[in-house]
């Protein structure tokens, strides 16, 4: 006979999130960049980016509560919050904290690979979808059907590895218009492209876009928690 559930039990479990870590640092990337932020870095995710930076978020991880995260959340005493991986719609517990934040009265963001549905997603929140160019080894994962739902609140990244993701990456924003939808933002993958070399290339294409570095790393380098 198989054990009763009830719904209590149901409930709790659905608000349960397989955790990497959550930290305090500055926010890196993106519009918040500059701004103290928590982060909540959820474990696991379906794809395998070249130059993931965060692989150690594949697997591991501890389980938490929902009201345990808010707790370490409010515990570290900022107003702004990125749910982020590994992918962290790859857990049916991502909405509901990500609505759960927003109440609270948080400035949240989500940063996702958009290789997964984003609707769903409280309004409240400012969607980052990683578009993945094909240097990443991981394009054909881009869920296109995505990109009808952006609004003027989210947020579009590249990660641009080499002349042909530039190209490539220009003629995404000028087919799918998304630079009239939101935020388009062009980083150089750290490592392969000089900053240098995609900054010139941004201004000579009058791309519009905005460029951007991963403030982190020219802090901290690739130390975990930061």
């Amino acid at each position: 006979m198989k054990p009763q559930i009830n719904d209590a039990e149901t409930a709790a479990n659905s608000e349960r999130l397989k955790i990497t870590e959550i930290f305090l640092s500055l926010q890196g990337e993106a519009r918040d960049a500059g701004w103290p932020t928590v982060f909540i870095r959820l474990t696991g995710c379906p794809l395998r980016c070249q130059y993931c930076d965060t692989a150690y978020a594949f697997y591991g991880g501890q389980w938490l509560g929902r009201q345990e995260i808010l707790a370490e959340v409010e515990r570290q005493g900022v107003r702004h919050v990125c749910v982020t991986g590994g992918e962290p719609l790859a857990q049916k517990g991502c909405r509901g904290l990500l609505q759960a934040l927003c109440e609270q009265g948080y400035q949240v963001s989500l940063e996702t690979s958009g290789a997964l549905p984003i609707d769903g997603i409280d309004a409240r929140v400012s969607r980052v979808l990683d578009i993945k160019t094909p240097g990443s080894g991981e394009s054909g994962r881009n869920d296109w059907n995505n990109l009808a739902l952006l609004t003027a609140h989210d947020q579009v990244k590249f990660v641009i590895c080499n002349r042909e993701d530039f190209d490539w990456a220009c003629a995404c924003v000028v087919e799918h218009g998304l630079d009239r939808r939101c935020d388009v933002l062009f980083s150089p993958s750290h490592g392969q492209l000089t900053p240098a070399m995609l900054a010139d290339w941004i201004v000579q294409s009058r791309i519009p876009v905005r460029f951007q570095l991963q403030l982190h790393k020219q802090l901290w380098g690739e130390a975990p928690g930061h």
